[in-house]
């Protein structure tokens, strides 16, 4: 262990368990993570990139790998293998160029080489970072990203106004308007905005980028987690057509995203597509004939949860129509299949994400695969490719033929080596009758070393969102397997809230937060374990984020004396005070149905902050200081009232951290620091 025993003493950690032969938290942070796969025009090949972990340096670095696709006994291979990151891979029209994005040259840049690896070109040169590289389908453009200040038109003065700001003396901000903070950034008020350039003969960028999302006041694409998937070029690569929500005061609690299309040389503004539409309208697709396009929408206004329907329009006419608006599930990626008559689609159901095939005619939706969990689709030929993960298995590279006979094909084991000598713990789904009558599905898993006849322990973990699932995937943060690792069973409920069951299920939580979901765990803990006797009753300790941690904080006042100990990362404490914090105020607005100021008996009827008199349970409380999503101040509310109470309680801290715990020292600290308070409150000894 890189961590001796005195400085585990001076940062407050209890002595870490065995994870006996299971996933550890070193082998979990410094497993190579595979995104992105793009095929290649003739369906032969796919790239990809494959981030990988240095523990020792503490950072993680991501390259361009490629894999021969009808080569069954083919390994991937490296094409670049830079001490730096290089993401974001395009094919060139023609399939003789991968063009990528690569930080060698100081900043992030357009590069490009040989389809088939070799010498680098770069292609541009800019004094800004370039991200959300896309490549014209007619090879004569780039489009990209630039986050720059809307009154500079060009990128140098943008890059000397932060130079500026980096010497000047005085450090003070002044706002006139919400969102001076978002996630885990203070806002300098600079915009992300869509740019083009045309490559020249050479293969390099010629002539002055154009702006091709004009005057907009929004960013391209949505911050912070927005990406590619919101942009996309015209099969002629004439026009491009994208996701914004204009800002102005009411960002902070405005969902009305657009679909805009604009001329690909900038001659022209944007045109909005969809102005009637005052809720999400997000991610465009655009037919291989170019004569249809495809988004995803919400219907209602400021509920970022809501149900995403599939949108078709005919470009010419105008004519548009909700194409699954009989389909209870949410659509996620959407490719158009090679006869341009049908869409997969990947979507939550019954606590995994499936592939599904949607026909243009008439909106008929037929599942293509039943799980684990499939995600960035890709059109290879006859086949699908796409990227799979499951809660025994990180993501890999998958193929399926687009009929869907057959099992999905594995197409590469980027971490065989890493988990060869991991024992992966068995697990299941469940269900019962959880609140309201209604089923309610969960999973549970056992230990890993798991014995007949013997009896274990439980980790109870509560999912964030709250409008999130504990469906099946691999995770980097709350993964169930370095619970079973330490010993314990581990169960998971989808509460009322939960995605994948429906859009009446997920809403379900609106304005209930402390009501069904408190019933679906008290009902699943007891399901789970009246289904397994191995499970020890009364030997538990229940854990959460987020909402997860909300959860853990309401835990605390309603049903104190049902678990040995708490884990509350990043939990919401005081509702009144985390309205007048946080930035997204749609979210709670939309939650509990008004601002605080116009609607408070509905914050404080589940606001933890009342029942403090009641925590009896001991509490380690985590929580990061640049989380602006739910303020730290939350945290420290939490623990002043263990502390002041005498109750048993620790507070890890994290300067650098935002919602969630990303480098992998902290991530190891973290699940350390964990194991450890588990250890000391469910171990016999």
């Amino acid at each position: 262990m890189i961590m001796n025993r005195l400085a585990a003493s001076i940062l407050g950690l209890a002595a870490v368990p065995a994870f006996a032969g299971g996933l550890t938290p070193e082998v979990l942070a410094s497993l190579a993570r595979l995104s992105d796969p793009q095929v290649s025009p003739d369906g032969t090949a796919a790239v990809f990139v494959l981030t990988e972990t240095n523990l020792e340096t503490n950072r993680r670095r991501s390259d361009i790998w490629r894999l021969e696709l009808d080569d069954r006994d083919a390994e991937p291979r490296r094409l670049t293998e830079n001490d730096v990151n290089d993401s974001a891979p395009q094919w060139s029209a023609d399939g003789e160029f991968i063009y990528y994005l690569s930080e060698q040259s100081g900043s992030s840049q357009v590069w490009r080489m040989p389809a088939e690896g070799g010498r680098a070109l770069q292609v541009t040169d800019f004094p800004v970072d370039v991200a959300n590289l896309l490549v014209s389908p007619s090879g004569r453009r780039i489009a990209f990203t630039a986050e720059v200040f809307p009154d500079c038109e060009t990128f140098d003065c943008t890059a000397q106004r932060l130079d500026e700001a980096e010497h000047d003396n005085r450090s003070g901000r002044l706002y006139e308007r919400l969102f001076v903070r978002h996630w885990s950034t203070w806002e300098d008020g600079r915009r992300s905005s869509l740019f083009t350039a045309a490559l020249g003969d050479d293969g390099k960028a010629s002539g002055d980028p154009v702006e091709v999302s004009g005057d907009l006041d929004g960013d391209v694409p949505s911050v912070p987690f927005g990406g590619r998937e919101e942009i996309a070029f015209a099969p002629d690569g004439e026009a491009l057509f994208f996701t914004l929500r204009e800002a102005g005061q009411t960002e902070p609690w405005s969902m009305n995203f657009d679909i805009f299309r604009a001329p690909a040389d900038g001659s022209a503004p944007p045109a909005n597509l969809t102005p009637e539409n005052d809720a999400v309208d997000k991610n465009p697709v655009v037919s291989p004939d170019g004569q249809r396009l495809v988004w995803g929408a919400m219907r209602r206004p400021g509920y970022e949860s809501d149900q995403v329907d599939i949108m078709i329009r005919d470009l010419a006419s105008g004519e548009t129509r909700n194409l699954t608006e009989g389909w209870d599930r949410s659509a996620g990626d959407i490719v158009f299949g090679p006869d341009g008559e049908s869409l997969y689609v990947t979507a939550g159901d019954i606590g995994t994400s499936r592939i599904f095939r949607v026909a243009l005619a008439d909106g008929a939706v037929e599942p293509v695969t039943d799980g684990p969990t499939a995600a960035e689709l890709e059109v290879a030929g006859d086949r699908l490719v796409f990227v799979r993960d499951s809660f025994a298995a990180p993501a890999d590279l998958y193929a399926l033929p687009l009929d869907g006979e057959g099992e999905a094909t594995r197409l590469t084991a980027v971490n065989a080596d890493a988990l060869a000598d991991v024992e992966i713990a068995d697990y299941e789904q469940f269900h019962f009758e959880g609140a309201e009558g209604d089923t309610v599905y969960g999973y549970v898993f056992r230990p890993v070393g798991f014995e007949e006849g013997e009896t274990y322990p439980i980790a109870f973990l509560i999912h964030g969102g709250p409008q999130g699932s504990f469906g099946e995937g691999w995770s980097y943060r709350w993964n169930p397997q370095t619970y079973a690792a330490q010993g314990y069973g581990v169960v998971t409920v989808d509460f009322h809230g939960s995605r994948s069951y429906g859009q009446d299920f997920v809403d379900s939580i609106n304005g209930d937060w402390g009501g069904k979901p408190l019933e679906d765990l008290q009902k699943g803990l007891a399901a789970a374990i009246e289904q397994n006797p191995w499970l020890e009753a009364d030997n538990a300790c229940a854990l959460g984020a987020s909402y997860g941690g909300y959860m853990i904080n309401w835990i605390a006042g309603q049903w104190p004396d049902r678990f040995k100990c708490l884990v509350n990362h990043d939990g919401l404490f005081d509702l009144r005070s985390f309205y007048y914090a946080t930035e997204e105020l749609w979210f709670p607005e939309w939650d509990f149905g008004a601002p605080y100021y116009e609607a408070p008996e509905a914050y404080e009827r589940w606001n933890p902050v009342n029942y403090v008199s009641e925590w009896q349970t001991p509490m380690l409380v985590i929580h990061g200081l640049e989380d602006y999503r739910v303020p730290a101040a939350q945290g420290l509310g939490a623990f002043t009232a263990l502390q002041r109470q005498g109750i048993p309680s620790k507070l890890l801290i994290f300067p650098d951290e935002n919602h969630w715990v990303l480098s992998p020292g902290n991530s190891i600290q973290w699940h350390e620091t964990v194991a450890g308070w588990l250890q000391t409150y469910l171990s016999e000894e």
